[in-house]
């Protein structure tokens, strides 16, 4: 059987939850004035950007839903850290019995049995935890997008913008634009309002 630190470990790296979608960094985007030094306005058929980084960072929904997600993950990672520890005590446990020949050979063989049966079944209980923390990231990451996207379409209707980018630290599509065409902070604010009335709602 492998060491019993070997085992916690391979337990504990299980347990790590890869929450990578939940931490955005802002990252400001490059403005520029136009040729008289006026500020380009924004208006029907313009090519504006939404800074999705950014974005993320201040929508409450996002927040919220990425906060519940964290504390459910903190709750798994404890639960098999707990188990992982009372499992390296059994380990040390029936080493040290064996090496002051406590018990016979047939009980060490019997209780080492019962012990790599303890380790597969953390193995198998870590990576189901880890399935279903990626799953419960990927509905997060769909309602986000998905309240955005429903929200553009209404707020497009109004502005009737050409196109709108999406530009993010990561995979920055917006190399040089005028601050005017950055949408974000409108975004932002139209998000959350229509986030407190679903919140309202739901009381």
């Amino acid at each position: 059987m492998k060491n019993a630190s070997i085992i916690l470990n391979s337990v504990l790296a299980v347990a790590v939850i890869a929450l990578y979608i939940l931490h955005f960094s802002s990252k400001p985007a490059p403005t520029q004035s136009g040729e008289s030094g006026e500020a380009i306005v924004a208006g029907q058929g313009s090519v504006v950007y939404i800074q999705i980084d950014s974005l993320m960072n201040q929508y409450d929904m996002f927040n919220d839903l990425k906060s519940e997600l964290e504390s459910k993950a903190q709750v798994i990672q404890d639960d098999l850290s707990k188990r992982g520890r009372a499992f390296e005590r059994d380990y040390k446990d029936w080493e040290e019995k064996i090496q002051k020949g406590l018990i016979t050979r047939g009980q060490a063989e019997a209780q080492q049995q019962q012990l790599a049966a303890r380790q597969q079944e953390l193995q198998s209980l870590g990576q189901q935890k880890q399935m279903e923390m990626a799953e419960e990231e990927n509905v997060l990451f769909n309602k986000v997008m998905n309240a955005l996207t429903t929200y553009l379409k209404k707020y497009n209707e109004e502005k009737r913008f050409s196109v709108i980018i999406n530009s993010s630290a990561a995979m920055n599509t917006v190399l040089e634009a005028d601050s005017a065409l950055n949408i974000t902070k409108e975004v932002v604010t139209g998000l959350n309002e229509e986030y407190v009335k679903i919140k309202s709602k739901g009381k």
